[in-house]
């Protein structure tokens, strides 16, 4: 089986990094606050006879990869047929990323649950306490995960997630653009001038800007706050939900905020996260403050763009200069199902043995689970080479609403109608109102 050296240190970073939270593969009938799916025996099929059709409901916020997905799903339809006698349609609904949140909630909240569905493991508390996720502990492609993949997706001794992507990310850059003008990536905000100044008399954009949906934006307040909290301010979040500390105490981010913002493309909120993967692509900005998620999109545009992943510098400390790493979309099943056995051998499939790799290497995703067997990507590589050397944190844990505050001011603080000051404030407010309804429930 192939492997490359940083698929281990990845691994053990992970390890490393993840706050441990246990797992127990001894399942109950029990769920994330209802039943879980036991396993079935699936009778033999008798020949000849006619199929049982079974229809899926699939919720994913991947409209980008929609066609890979599909064409996967039809090997599964013929897969079932072949294996079960069941003919098996799937509805898949890929809305916008950024309504895809709120949709998905307004269809649980309303007993109108797809199957299947996916969401940020970051949230898994929130739909796990809704009773909205399902006990996967003794699924076969919970068994082939890395255990410290396992330990993200579990919660209360329980595995209610499948993951998709663990991916180490922090701002993406242009190879060739940085090669042909001498640069290197910045581990310093100092160093980070210096690239842009560089840049900018050679007539370059120094970053991609596309605010036409806020997640995009909101990536570069994730960045900043995920290396500051975790380099220099570790008992932040803690002291938030408590109410002893304020955004005040980490207006640090703003510093490579404005400097990304001040020199970026033009026209940024006519530009969406699909038109700047194409405009990326096609060479008209150097960096981007995007994830590897987008390789693809951008390698759609151009194939022969050579991807970079780098740290994003938020002080003059190289060591708070640190990549993320983490588990993001997952896979989760709903315990109103009314076909749980099929979206049971759905949830499985996406780590089939035979199948998974080849799906996971056209996603562009990193290896999840002892079934992989394709060799990472170059800029994975190079994003490993920050983990290695300690320079990494996991994915910041932030009230439910938070997030989705901090992307509409962003939004608003680069159109100059909000100020820091206010950001800062409406922040605080938020954070508290989010601990408050939390603590109602």
């Amino acid at each position: 089986m192939k492997r490359t050296l940083n698929l281990g240190i990845i691994v053990v970073m992970i390890l490393v990094l993840v706050t441990a939270c246990g797992s127990n593969n001894n399942v109950t009938e029990t769920p994330a606050g209802t039943n879980t799916p036991a396993k079935t025996n699936t009778p033999a099929v008798t020949p000849d006879a006619e199929p049982q059709k079974v229809e899926l409901n699939v919720f994913m916020s991947y409209p980008q990869y929609k066609d890979v997905f599909e064409k996967y799903f039809e090997q599964f339809k013929v897969k079932q047929l072949a294996d079960k006698n069941m003919d098996v349609t799937i509805n898949v609904e890929m809305p916008n990323s950024d309504q895809a949140k709120q949709i998905l909630d307004t269809r649980l909240a309303t007993n109108d649950a797809p199957d299947l569905f996916t969401i940020h493991a970051n949230d898994l508390p929130k739909y796990y306490n809704a009773g909205y996720l399902s006990d996967l502990s003794d699924q076969a492609a919970i068994q082939s995960l890395y255990e410290p993949i396992k330990k993200t997706v579990t919660y209360e001794d329980k595995v209610v997630l499948l993951p998709f992507e663990s991916s180490t990310w922090g701002y993406l850059y242009n190879k060739k653009v940085f090669a042909d003008n001498g640069l290197t990536p910045p581990n310093t905000l100092d160093e980070m001038n210096e690239v842009i100044t560089k840049l900018n008399a050679a007539n370059i954009v120094p970053f991609q800007l596309a605010f036409q949906e806020s997640w995009v934006p909101q990536l570069m307040t994730a960045q900043a706050l995920g290396s500051i909290v975790s380099s220099k301010n570790p008992d932040w979040i803690t002291k938030m939900t408590a109410g002893e500390a304020s955004y005040n105490d980490v207006a640090a981010i703003f510093d490579i905020i404005d400097l990304i913002n001040a020199n970026g493309t033009a026209k940024p909120f006519e530009v969406g996260n699909e038109a700047g993967a194409a405009d990326f692509a096609n060479g008209k900005s150097a960096m981007w403050v995007q994830g590897p998620w987008n390789a693809d999109a951008i390698l759609k545009v151009n194939p022969d763009f050579e991807i970079g992943v780098a740290a994003l510098p938020v002080s003059n400390d190289p060591k708070d200069t640190m990549i993320n790493l983490s588990t993001s979309t997952s896979l989760a099943l709903a315990p109103s199902s009314k076909n749980k056995e099929v979206a049971l051998d759905l949830l499985n499939y996406m780590l089939d043995e035979q199948d998974s790799s080849a799906l996971f290497e056209e996603l562009k995703f990193n290896p999840i689970s002892t079934v992989h067997n394709f060799e990472v990507k170059p800029w994975v590589e190079e994003s490993s080479a920050y983990v290695a050397n300690g320079q990494a944190y996991q994915d910041l844990s932030l009230p439910n609403g938070v997030t989705d505050e901090q992307a509409k001011l962003l939004q608003s603080y680069y159109a100059k109608t909000v100020t820091k000051e206010q950001f800062i404030e409406t922040m605080d407010k938020a954070w508290a109102a989010a601990v408050k309804a939390a603590a109602g429930n």
